[in-house]
């Protein structure tokens, strides 16, 4: 029996976020494929930025279960370690949810709080997973934090201005 009620906050045309938020999050990990030169690693994971822009702009945005499949995508275009992103995607959206349920309400700053601490929490356990404990990334690692809470903003916007509706008519 299929009942017509529509909870609160969610309107009954969904299909186009439930496509476009998994596809968005998959091209911005695509983007670690791109051949570009740097002497100083301080690109971002940024296929977790767009993830955590859907994530905090949108909770329904993608399901929990996706989140592990995307990470998997992500492990293989970006050459880490196959389970990095997986595990540590999923614990910090399983930290947001967890930061959700004690918060009453959130505003841009906070969410770009937990973005930072997100962010930070993955590119440091994925430094101690996947490097050698002697090697000196620590200075490359600290760039990278600082410019990828940078970008979050951008990121943010970016998966707003993707789940707006086009105009009919």
């Amino acid at each position: 029996m299929r009942s017509d009620h529509i909870p609160l906050g969610r309107s009954d045309d969904r299909p186009r976020t439930l496509w476009l938020a998994p596809l968005s999050v998959a091209i911005g990990s695509l983007i670690a494929i791109l051949p570009i030169i740097a002497t100083f690693p301080i690109l971002p994971p940024f296929g977790l930025l767009v993830l955590l822009g859907w994530r905090l702009y949108r909770a329904d945005a993608i399901r929990i279960w996706a989140v592990p499949l995307l990470g998997l995508f992500d492990d293989i275009m970006s050459g880490q370690p196959i389970g990095l992103a997986m595990t540590f995607w999923t614990l910090c959206l399983v930290a947001i949810d967890v930061l959700d349920t004690r918060l009453v309400w959130r505003d841009f700053w906070q969410d770009w709080l937990i973005a930072s601490g997100a962010i930070g929490f993955f590119l440091i356990a994925g430094r101690l997973i996947a490097t050698p404990f002697a090697a000196h990334v620590d200075t490359a690692l600290l760039f990278q934090i600082i410019v990828a809470s940078a970008l979050y903003p951008f990121f943010s916007r970016m998966c707003a201005r993707l789940d707006r509706q086009p105009q009919k008519g």
